[in-house]
């Protein structure tokens, strides 16, 4: 038989690592996706909708623009608009946005 002292650290040993086998077990996993309960609501989805303009390319009657890092002609529809007007700087769409090139761009073209 094991002496008294050794038995009771073996004990409190073996009763403190099943203490911390329990803990572990009640502890969520961050990485696993929630539990969702069937009362959900339903969120429409919502699209991006912000435009960047990126570039302008005007060549004699025809013109190009950048926008999204996507081209697009006069006509065109981005994300579901149409480009009704390309100037210089900026682009007109048929929802009323106006798109303007970046000031800086814009800064360095007479230079």
């Amino acid at each position: 038989m094991l002496p008294k002292k050794t038995s009771a650290l073996l004990i409190a040993f073996l009763c403190s690592t099943l203490g911390f086998n329990l803990n572990a077990a009640t502890l969520r996993d961050p990485t696993r996706p929630g539990n969702f309960s069937g009362n959900t609501t339903s969120v429409k989805a919502s699209t991006n909708t912000s435009m960047v303009l990126n570039s302008i390319v005007q060549k004699g009657s025809s013109a190009y623009v950048v926008i999204n890092n996507q081209i697009f002609t006069l006509g065109g529809k981005v994300n579901g608009v149409k480009i009704v007007h390309i100037g210089k700087d900026t682009v007109s769409l048929a929802d009323g946005r106006k798109l303007t090139l970046f000031p800086a761009v814009t800064d360095l073209k007479g230079q």
